[in-house]
């Protein structure tokens, strides 16, 4: 089994701590932020902690119905999450799983958020960057929704 490593940075005018509060610790929000998107979020494993499992529910619209991650380390302080994607819909015919580690810091009254993915690909498989570019966009659809909710309701995750 390889892996194929990815990286990137997104800016956003919203503070650290309220991007990782949205995305993270009330992820129960979305389905409110992108309703056609998303459907539901809810921990089928533990509390929300490190441990815990969380399923989202995606959209009628959607090419996914279900992901199912294992959250393998949280620090609300320093706004770093790393998860594992367990389960899926998707037939999964070149990757076994997916590692992400998100962390946002601050920058002047926005942040940054650096993500890292890693992509744990089955021996003898290669995974295309446009496969990895098209779930990275999805993801940055997701963001950028997540932000542009989260100045128009500044109170939310406040």
């Amino acid at each position: 089994m390889g892996v194929v490593t990815y990286s990137q940075e997104i800016t956003s005018v919203v503070a650290p701590s309220r991007m990782f509060k949205a995305l993270f610790l009330d992820s129960h929000i979305l389905p409110k932020i992108v309703p056609g998107g998303i459907k539901s979020v809810e921990f089928i494993e533990g509390d929300g902690g490190v441990g815990s499992i969380k399923k989202t529910n995606f959209g009628e619209s959607s090419h996914i119905k279900y992901t199912k991650h294992k959250i393998d380390a949280l620090d609300a302080g320093s706004f770093y999450c790393k998860y594992t994607m367990i389960e899926s819909d998707i037939k999964f015919d070149k990757i076994d799983c997916v590692v992400e580690e998100v962390k946002f810091i601050a920058a002047g009254s926005g942040c940054v958020c650096k993500m890292n993915s890693e992509y744990h690909v089955q021996e003898g498989c290669e995974l295309k960057e446009e496969d990895i570019k098209k779930g990275k966009d999805r993801a940055m659809g997701l963001y950028k929704a997540v932000e542009e909710y989260l100045v128009a309701n500044p109170d939310v995750c406040a």
